[in-house]
């Protein structure tokens, strides 16, 4: 036998652009953005919007318009823009990624065209894997407009669709040609969808960096009441974060089974499922945050005075701590939660990694979960929320699985 090995690589420049205002005529950055390939010619665009935010805002689909029509000697919109539902709805099947596909071959999107999905994390998902697939990939330029895809989502590599009940099942890594974060398109979010990007930057600091953790503690009441200062130094500080990971991690594309920055998660997309998505991403981020915290604190990883911070902060900043649907039980009696352990080891590749705290700013990987403590600290919250009530655990089967020592990575 004899074999031939090369190693291939590959390298991609990941740019976050801060503005306001960027479909204002003069504003330029996304027009150099676009320049950046340095190909010359006129850059052709296929730009997708999200519906939620064509209608809360009117005008911006006749701006984007205007913008490109102000830049028709470099830009050219092919078409006018492209609405489509937000929301997790469209990432629940591949109807949208279809109709993409079409409008890229009507209009002779090639690899050196671009589409820009202005909206959500959700359609900014759905969008990506879209430009992802069509012609094995189409520069891809993201404008987030919720405070959780400015800070988190929309600041990454990974794209992709729900399937067969399980959240991002199907799906691509691909890198963004640039994101472009515009502050004033937050401006008609709901202070439901404003909140919900805090979230990400709480999971970040307290898994990365004890300074912005303790920001984000002398600014709670500030970004509680949503104020744009706050909300502005929450999401450049988040986003770099991000970013920071992704390019130092030596792991952008997930090949091993680490996930650090789904710290949280494993619960948090379970829970999601189970409420049929009438928890928001950002809500159910916060409880599987607070499980998590709780839970390291129980196996004696955390101090219990840091695991409180955590929780207080979440709740400063307005969140919920408790839903349910965690308590949601089978035929037989169990845990629904519990099967989001399976789901995630088996979208890591096979062997589960959960990131825990050691401190704030510090977080550590295990590989097993002691069952009966996890379903210990899913009644602790269920007590908090209840503001001390006394409702006494209740004992419930774990799949009949036995509990097993917790090992550290």
């Amino acid at each position: 036998m004899s074999a031939v090995k090369k190693t291939i690589q590959v390298g991609y420049d990941l740019r976050v652009f801060f503005t306001d205002h960027v479909f204002a005529a003069e504003n330029l950055v996304l027009k150099q953005a676009m320049a950046g390939d340095k190909r010359g010619q006129v850059k052709k665009a296929l730009l997708i919007l999200d519906e939620a935010l064509a209608q809360s805002q009117p005008d911006l689909a006749q701006q984007i318009e205007k913008y490109f029509a102000a830049h028709a000697d470099t830009l050219k919109l092919v078409a006018a823009p492209l609405v489509i539902e937000g929301g997790e709805r469209t990432k629940n099947s591949d109807f949208h990624v279809s109709e993409i596909h079409s409008q890229i071959d009507r209009h002779h999107i090639d690899r050196h065209s671009y589409i820009i999905a202005v909206g959500g994390g959700a359609l900014l998902d759905m969008a990506g894997f879209a430009a992802a697939t069509a012609h094995r990939g189409i520069r891809h330029i993201r404008i987030p407009t919720t405070t959780l895809s400015q800070a988190d989502s929309g600041v990454g590599v990974k794209n992709g669709i729900n399937a067969f009940g399980k959240k991002n099942f199907i799906g691509a890594f691909a890198p963004p040609f640039a994101v472009i974060n515009d502050f004033q398109l937050l401006a008609s979010l709901s202070p439901r969808d404003k909140r919900a990007g805090y979230v990400e930057a709480v999971k970040v600091a307290l898994i990365r960096d004890k300074e912005f953790f303790e920001t984000l503690e002398r600014d709670a009441t500030a970004l509680r009441d949503f104020d744009p200062e706050a909300m502005r130094r929450l999401i450049r500080r988040c986003a770099e974060l991000h970013l920071e990971h992704i390019s130092t991690s030596g792991d952008p594309f997930e090949f091993g089974a680490a996930r650090p920055l789904d710290f949280g998660h494993w619960s948090a997309h379970k829970l999601e499922q189970l409420s049929e998505y009438q928890i928001r991403h950002g809500e159910a981020v916060a409880v599987g945050i607070a499980l998590d915290v709780i839970y390291s604190r129980m196996m004696g990883f955390m101090d219990a005075a840091s695991a409180e911070r955590a929780l207080q902060l979440l709740e400063t900043l307005g969140f919920e701590l408790f839903a349910s649907e965690l308590l949601h039980v089978n035929s037989q009696n169990s845990l629904l939660l519990l099967d989001g352990l399976e789901e995630f080891r088996e979208h890591l590749g096979g062997e589960l990694t959960i990131t825990l705290l050691k401190q704030i700013g510090k977080g550590f990987e295990i590989h097993d979960m002691n069952l009966p403590k996890v379903v210990e600290a899913l009644y602790e919250l269920k007590q908090r929320h209840n503001s001390g009530t006394g409702v006494s655990p209740v004992r419930i089967e774990t799949h009949g699985r036995d509990a097993r020592a917790t090992k550290v990575a």
